[in-house]
């Protein structure tokens, strides 16, 4: 699919999972973390998120280096790859996906549009398709990552496939 720009300071934050991850429950003194150990937390929590998506990849690998995150591995259709990156480029600190992922049955890319202040599905629809009541169908092409077609947010990445 190719490279994929994204908000660095949008999306899902580690938070905690940072010190989590690079601290035993019995250090009394925290050390300091290194920029290995963020690359890596961040790593381990796309290929959390992915796992729980449900979206079917085979050999799936996710490295990050930086806010650049690279996935690989081999999935069945162009939407199972553009939703696999959105996931990785919808968390806090990735600012570019690098999608080599392999597609089984290609199909014609979707859209990839960056909500701004002031939209919602309906206005996305409209611009997209001239018809706003096709909010279901950007809100259906980005399921699991949108539990609710009304929170959406500001520098969010969403799929909108062709009609």
């Amino acid at each position: 699919m190719g490279l994929f720009s994204f908000i660095t300071d949008a999306g899902s934050k580690l938070g905690g999972k940072i010190f989590d991850v690079t601290h035993a429950a019995a250090e009394a003194v925290p050390s300091e973390v290194t920029p290995e150990q963020i690359d890596n937390a961040r790593a381990k929590s796309i290929s959390d998120n992915i796992t729980e998506s449900e979206v079917i990849v085979q050999d799936l690998a996710v490295n990050v280096s930086g806010p650049t995150a690279t996935l690989a591995g081999k999935v069945n259709t162009q939407a199972c790859s553009e939703k696999l990156t959105l996931i990785a480029g919808n968390q806090f600190g990735i600012g570019n996906v690098d999608c080599q992922l392999e597609v089984a049955n290609p199909e014609p890319e979707s859209i990839i549009y960056t909500v701004k202040s002031g939209d919602t599905l309906g206005k996305i629809a409209k611009a997209e398709y001239g018809d706003a009541s096709k909010y279901t169908v950007i809100f259906e092409a980005n399921q699991p990552m949108l539990q609710d077609p009304d929170k959406i947010f500001v520098g969010q990445n969403l799929r909108i496939p062709a009609l």
